[in-house]
């Protein structure tokens, strides 16, 4: 078995803003599984926020050496970027060695398209208004706030789409006494979830307040061994490949908060249409999806993913699995 890591680099459509900062390219990490003769790959976008960078996460994947396993590398690896990308890689090649789709492997229902939601970035008001009056047909939006000063571009966005579903991300940039505040206009604006209102290391004072719509974890939910910890805060959780480490453990999270009451979003980084292939076999029945990464690239992969007024369709086996 032969490891494989190259960095790729995907110009955005336009600069992307959230509470933490601004971007304007996407860097990735693809990851390429060889063994005898046939080739699986995926893709990885480290995050800063969990201490990653492109340069650790390649010398992690690096460092794996010989023969892996889906089994046997969550031994290996810790939930993050670097398992995610041979994980999906490990998938794509059971697939292709197998002559079947990785759902088929999986022992997953055929999926289908689901609607995805499309992330408005954090600019001031006006901006934030133009940008939903351009995408007001969308059935989904999802606003990226997270500064003490949001009530403005709330209304804003509401305004400039008044029929479009609306979903917040605060990025853990809200305090308690700022969540407070806004959690009624939330309501008031018909907002369908809110997500990481408060930092990761301080979302007990949720369990304190109301929430009058429902609170979804993101950066407090990495795996299933996150889940202990969320209840009484949480009505949902974000699932990202990226934090759980791949299609392996994504799956698993999926079943496991479900068993226990909460609600399903599936989520990503800003990364390419290979990122996104796994992301929408987990996608299947959740309550929110987000994975409009594609659709912020000024350039994606060959064979992309498909969007449409059905939403994001499955991956063809050109792609991935």
């Amino acid at each position: 078995m032969h490891i494989e890591v190259s960095r790729d680099t995907f110009p955005l459509a336009q600069v992307f803003t959230i509470s933490r900062g601004s971007r304007t390219e996407a860097q990735v990490l693809t990851v390429r599984v060889s063994d005898g003769g046939v080739t699986g790959w995926g893709e990885c976008v480290p995050y800063a926020r969990y201490g990653e960078t492109l340069e650790s996460v390649t010398a992690q994947i690096e460092g794996l050496g010989g023969a892996v396993t889906r089994e046997t590398l969550g031994g290996l690896l810790p939930a993050g970027a670097a398992r995610n990308a041979v994980d999906c890689a490990l998938w794509d090649l059971a697939a292709n060695r197998a002559g079947k789709r990785a759902w088929e492997i999986a022992g997953l229902d055929a999926p289908g398209p689901v609607i995805t939601a499309y992330t408005l970035s954090l600019d001031t008001p006006e901006a934030m208004r133009a940008q939903a009056e351009k995408n007001a047909a969308r059935p989904l939006l999802k606003i990226k706030l997270g500064t003490p000063d949001d009530m403005p571009r709330l209304e804003a966005v509401r305004a400039g789409a008044p029929e479009a579903r609306i979903i917040v991300d605060a990025n853990e940039g809200w305090s308690a006494d700022v969540y407070a505040d806004l959690a009624p206009h939330l309501l008031r604006l018909g907002v369908d979830l809110v997500e990481q209102p408060l930092p990761a290391g301080e979302d007990e004072a949720l369990r304190g307040l109301e929430r009058p719509v429902p609170v979804c974890a993101d950066e407090s939910c990495h795996d299933r061994e996150s889940l202990a910890g969320l209840k009484g805060k949480y009505d949902v959780v974000n699932i990202k490949l990226d934090k759980t480490g791949g299609l392996t453990e994504a799956l698993a999270l999926r079943d496991a908060a479900q068993r226990q009451g909460y609600g399903v979003m599936v989520g990503c980084m800003v990364g390419s249409s290979l990122a996104m292939a796994p992301a929408v076999l987990v996608a299947q029945g959740a309550r929110i999806v987000d994975l409009d990464g594609p659709l912020l690239l000024a350039e994606d992969r060959d064979h992309a993913l498909t969007f449409d007024d059905q939403g994001i369709h499955p991956p063809t086996a050109a792609l991935w699995g």
